[in-house]
């Protein structure tokens, strides 16, 4: 009776693992009161849930709503927000987020995800060019949080050189007072000052092509209307915010992994063509950091007994789901060459990750670079952080040594 969980508990997410086993055991459906939401922690329960497509469950109050936003409990189905101003497009149902989906989808289609790969490893090797020679910098924030960056820069029309600019505003938004939550993504206006000089000069036919942006002034809403550029420029948000902020922390933790077990890191250096792939996938399950997203319902549904009403909000434990053992034997080992057959890290359903393939391509190029430039390299534990947030648990600064 004393256990509890609040993901808006800094003590819980001090060390939220810990708090996700007692979860799987004995509450798989954990009702939050203050909140009036339900946590599910279950590899299978999840899978399950996201893979209901019919408006079951809707991201109307957002996909990580503040402890704000949940507060307020609902009487009923919350319906999509208005129109205008248009808010993020995850906060709709089909039909309407389906299309913006789509508008923003030209870039992620695989054939030109993969025509990405020379770009992503001449940015690789030139930060390691830079990094290498000075013997000691953070494996996050200067090597992969800058490529990781630059890719983005790409993507939504900005110069490289603001990479570092770009990675410290995307960083500095998912931090959290404690108790409070993040709030909505169209909320942080440190995002749009990149974002909407961006569609400005697209909408004035400046400057090279930006089909994220370009797809988007083309759209039309229901009733006809175009996007303003703030509309336009908060539907790139999911480009400009998770393409900058996950794969970093995939990518340096997962190295720092390998490199506390020597005997997984000379099995991966003997081939890294073939073996890099099968590592990041458990780099992937491991090491990502985002810990949590929401859903309210607009219909009745059962699990394990329990019957969560309209207006009642789920909050699906994808980092837990990945630390399942119903799902993955010993999961919280890293195991090189665990065999995954399913994976939760992305999302699964209509809300699957957009962006999925280009951080596989990513994570694959940037630990092949390292670990064929590095041989030898070495963490300092004691002076990596993890700042406080309420979504995720992801190092955003991990300093190492090259040898």
């Amino acid at each position: 009776m004393s256990f509890r969980y609040d993901p808006f508990d800094p003590a819980v997410m001090a060390d939220p693992p810990a708090y996700y086993r007692v979860l799987r055991e004995q509450y798989p459906v954990y009702y939050l009161e203050q909140w009036d939401t339900y946590a599910l922690s279950r590899f299978a329960d999840i899978w399950k849930v996201l893979e209901v497509n019919d408006g079951t469950f809707v991201a109307s109050e957002g996909t990580l709503p503040s402890a704000a936003v949940l507060a307020a409990h609902n009487d009923g189905p919350v319906p999509d927000p208005p129109l205008h101003p248009l808010p993020f497009h995850a906060n709709f149902d089909a039909p309407l987020y389906d299309e913006v989906r789509r508008a923003t989808a030209t870039p992620f289609r695989p054939r030109k995800i993969a025509a990405l790969a020379t770009r992503i490893r001449e940015l690789a090797n030139e930060r390691l060019d830079v990094l290498l020679p000075r013997g000691h910098f953070d494996l996050t924030a200067e090597y992969a949080g800058i490529v990781a960056a630059s890719v983005v820069c790409d993507l939504v029309g900005l110069p490289t050189d603001l990479a570092g600019d770009v990675l410290a505003t995307v960083n500095a938004g998912s931090l959290a007072e404690p108790g409070s939550g993040v709030e909505v993504a169209d909320a942080r206006p440190g995002y749009l000052d990149h974002l909407i000089p961006v569609v400005a000069r697209r909408r004035a036919g400046e400057g090279d092509e930006v089909p994220i942006a370009d797809n988007l002034l083309g759209y039309r809403l229901p009733d006809g209307a175009a996007l303003t550029d703030h509309e336009a420029a908060v539907q790139m948000l999911g480009v400009f915010i998770g393409g900058t902020e996950t794969v970093p922390k995939i990518v340096a933790h997962g190295l720092w992994e390998l490199s506390s077990r020597p005997d997984q890191l000379a099995a991966v250096t003997e081939d890294v063509a073939a073996t890099v792939p099968i590592a990041r996938e458990e780099m992937i399950r491991y090491c990502a950091p985002a810990q949590w997203f929401a859903r309210t319902l607009r219909r009745p549904f059962t699990l394990h007994g329990i019957t969560i009403r309209p207006g009642q909000r789920i909050i699906s434990l994808i980092a837990s789901a990945n630390r399942d053992e119903r799902e993955y034997p010993a999961p919280d080992d890293f195991v090189w060459n665990r065999p995954i057959e399913r994976l939760l890290a992305f999302g699964r359903g209509q809300h699957f990750c957009l962006g999925s393939h280009l951080a596989r391509l990513e994570i694959t190029i940037m630990v092949t670079e390292w670990l064929r430039r590095v041989p030898e390299f070495h963490v300092d534990a004691a002076r990596a952080s993890r700042p406080p947030s309420s979504f995720q648990w992801g190092w955003n600064s991990i300093p190492v040594e090259v040898g």
